[in-house]
């Protein structure tokens, strides 16, 4: 299958001029750091810088919150604290969850700018 997607690639680059080939050559699929680089430097870049030092402030709560359940002896506050680690938990997973759907995104955006470009070619030919 793989054969077959290089010779289609292949096609395509003999197809279109260079500019339009190195346009083609930077649509390749990354790796999961140049992935995880194109969340922080995309539209939306901030929101994920922001989103990580929530995430951070998150994790500090969280390992708060051991410590303390650690050092109780009474049951409600075991419960309480273990409430407030489960908490966090949960708001550090929806944090990842968040930048993972991101990633995702930049991927089908990126399959999709693929396709219209090979219609495109199709369509002049």
């Amino acid at each position: 299958m793989s054969k077959d997607l290089e010779k289609i690639d292949d096609l395509i680059k003999e197809a279109l001029s260079k500019e339009e080939a190195k346009y083609y050559d930077d649509l390749k699929e990354q790796n999961l750091l140049g992935k995880i680089g194109e969340v922080y430097r995309g539209k939306l870049g901030w929101l994920a810088i922001i989103m990580n030092i929530v995430h951070l402030v998150f994790f500090g709560l969280f390992i708060y919150c051991i410590i303390s359940f650690f050092n109780t002896t009474e049951t409600n506050e075991l419960i309480k604290w273990a409430s407030g680690g489960f908490l966090c938990m949960i708001f550090m997973g929806m944090l990842k969850l968040y930048v993972w759907m991101q990633m995702d995104k930049n991927d089908i955006l990126r399959e999709l700018k693929r396709l219209e470009l090979q219609v495109s070619v199709l369509n002049n030919k």
